[in-house]
């Protein structure tokens, strides 16, 4: 084979192993200081837009769009009016009793959550008078409207889903609590409410007799 042939076909293996030179330092050096190579850069790199950007694309040239009007988060579809509204109506008519059965585990999950939301401002006794309430009172800036006894008789009258309803959506200066609390353990909260009241109503004559033994 003539020699000026075998001078181009090593230059061109010798070419040809530049690519395999390139990508090999690309692996060598990813994660360093050199990154690796891209083919399709736009897959890598995806441009996307900063809260509060504008976006042309839109018509309102905004970027951060709302939720689609009626959009439900999966499993909150409210089917149920009495669960979820606390009326038998979706409106306006209260539901006396809770709906579903006070069990020992609905009492505790109950007792947990009014801890942990409610005591703050009512006390853990629901006397209204918690740790929040203390330090208003102290303040006396004249602004803080004084927690409601949870075992006062306004609060007896009320039918269950009334208590409900301002649990999940508020009252006056108490904010709305249906975000972090569902609808269950607002009903949880509802049956430990009751249990406050009757413990905080209730006399010796009251107890079972196994309880009225203990205590002699």
């Amino acid at each position: 084979m003539p020699r000026p042939i075998i001078y181009i076909l090593l230059a061109l293996v010798a070419l040809s192993l530049i690519p395999i030179g390139i990508i090999y330092k690309a692996s060598a050096t990813r994660g360093r200081t050199d990154s690796r190579i891209q083919v399709v850069y736009d897959m890598d790199q995806q441009y996307s837009y900063k809260a509060q950007q504008e976006n042309p694309f839109f018509a309102d040239g905004m970027a951060m769009r709302s939720q689609i009007e009626g959009t439900v988060a999966k499993g909150f579809l409210n089917e149920n009016p009495v669960l979820f509204t606390g009326t038998t109506d979706g409106d306006t008519t209260w539901v006396v009793d809770l709906p579903m059965a006070v069990t020992a585990d609905l009492m505790d999950r109950g007792q947990e959550r009014f801890n942990i939301f409610c005591a703050p401002c009512h006390g853990i006794s629901g006397n209204g008078n918690g740790p929040v309430d203390i330090r208003a009172a102290a303040l006396g800036e004249g602004t803080w409207a004084t927690p409601t006894d949870m075992a006062s008789q306004t609060v007896i009258d009320q039918p269950a889903g009334q208590i409900y309803n301002t649990i999940k959506n508020g009252i006056r200066n108490m904010p709305a609590y249906g975000a972090q609390i569902s609808a269950e353990d607002c009903w949880a909260v509802v049956a430990y409410v009751r249990a406050i009241q009757a413990s905080r109503n209730s006399n010796y004559d009251d107890l079972p007799a196994e309880a009225r033994q203990q205590l002699k």
